[in-house]
């Protein structure tokens, strides 16, 4: 019998290692799996229905699951990731292509373990790591109210990704290291209220999808933190929610973070961007209960460390006399002149956390998009800021951003025009 050779040795080592690696793999991804009932279904009352309705707008499931212009959680809006565009399913009752042939079990079993109808792995741009949260009795209630939606018929499309990711073994990958299926745990030595808030923010509210840092892979690094992340592809940035120079709101009243949550504004504070219509769509239909609930919580997250203030910020002289002067000319009428705003109009330039956060992208887009919080059922008709872009330079942006960092007793590091660029071609920081 002949003696193998070492490169066959090494062949049959290599083999070896990866069958061990594909178990483990598949094992994880089992983790915390229950058997399918086909035929599990849930008692559709009128009650909860109505309750589901509410859970699924807590959720925001309508934003990523409608297209513009399309029927209501028909799917079909791409979600754009570092990795390609990844598209929202039918979550309507058509039985070729919704969740008509859905059982409660699969539907439970998709927000718990991030698996579709056929077992197939779902990508995390459906928030499962936070979903997986949410109790057995709220998804129920959920799946009674999208079963009980008009059906509509609307094939979902294929994703678009990149190579490897639009393998489900890069996929499988990805959850072994970075997903555990888990359920929201109370804990004991705090308030039912604080719990419910816990709840909202961190599962059903996904917060931490954008208010979470991310690594090389798309995971949220700090688990299910809230300590601020640039928004993948949207050139956003969320700030962090546990420091106070960003949007921590441990130093506001409680009252004042549910209202920033149920109508948009707050004294001293507006929501732009994504969070608008996170607003919009969502966290306005809240109870009162509820609200006051994730105020408790937000307001008790344990603070971030305070960043060590720069020893000395040079000053752009020259950019700071063209920004004020841009400034007197297209903003100082609603801003004031001195930066100190109008109260429930238009927010103050002088103190302004979200201009002085040490990323610019939220004012910088503001500046060439416009600002504009969500019209609510508290703040119908809000202020907005018209868009710049078509009428300011880059180095103008750069100039007026800059002036409004470096006056009104403001001190933080000018911004240059090819900071503004990156942002106005869609390539962030």
């Amino acid at each position: 019998m002949s003696r193998m050779k070492p490169q066959q040795r090494w062949l049959l080592v290599a083999a070896a290692v990866l069958v061990l690696i594909a178990a483990v793999v598949w094992a994880l991804n089992l983790r915390d799996e229950a058997p399918i009932d086909p035929a599990r279904t849930v008692a559709a009352s009128p009650e909860l229905i109505e309750r589901g309705a509410y859970l699924a707008r807590a959720g925001n499931c309508i934003t990523c699951h409608t297209e513009r212009g399309g029927a209501p959680y028909a799917g079909g809006r791409g979600i754009a990731t570092p990795f390609g565009t990844v598209y929202a399913s039918n979550l309507t009752p058509d039985e070729a292509t919704g969740i008509g042939r859905w059982s409660a079990d699969h539907f439970w079993r998709a927000l718990h373990n991030g698996r579709s109808f056929d077992g197939r792995l779902l990508y995390p741009a459906f928030p499962y790591p936070n979903y997986t949260q949410v109790t057995r009795d709220d998804a129920d209630a959920i799946y009674a109210y999208l079963r009980s939606l008009p059906a509509v018929a609307q094939p979902n499309r294929e994703h678009a990704l990149r190579f490897p990711y639009d393998s489900q073994l890069a996929l499988a990958a990805w959850r072994a290291l970075f997903f555990t299926p888990g359920v929201h745990e109370a804990e004991p030595d705090q308030s039912a209220e604080w719990n419910r808030g816990a709840y909202l923010v961190g599962g059903l509210g996904h917060c931490s999808a954008c208010h979470s840092p991310r690594n090389m892979f798309g995971a949220t690094s700090g688990g299910l933190g809230l300590d601020g992340g640039l928004i993948p592809m949207q050139n956003w940035y969320a700030p962090s929610l546990t420091a106070e120079s960003e949007a921590g709101v441990a130093h506001w009243k409680t009252e004042d973070v549910a209202t920033l949550l149920a109508t948009g504004v707050a004294p001293g504070a507006s929501v732009l961007g994504p969070m608008a219509e996170v607003v919009f769509r969502s966290t306005q239909y809240l109870n009162d209960a509820d609200l006051h609930a994730m105020a408790v919580y937000l307001k008790a997250l344990p603070p971030a460390e305070a960043p060590e203030p720069p020893d000395e910020v040079p000053l752009s002289t020259a950019q700071i006399e063209q920004g004020l002067a841009i400034y007197k000319d297209r903003c100082a009428q609603c801003h004031g002149d001195n930066g100190e705003g109008a109260p429930g109009a238009y927010p103050a330039i002088a103190g302004n956390r979200a201009l002085l956060m040490p990323s610019v992208a939220n004012v910088v887009r503001t500046v060439l998009s416009g600002g504009f919080p969500p019209a609510t059922q508290g703040n119908p008709r809000p202020y907005g800021m018209p868009p710049f872009a078509q009428e300011l330079s880059d180095a103008e942006v750069a100039a007026v951003v800059t002036a409004m960092r470096q006056s009104f007793g403001n001190v933080a590091p000018a911004v240059s025009a090819l900071d503004v660029l990156r942002f106005r071609e869609g390539k962030g920081e």
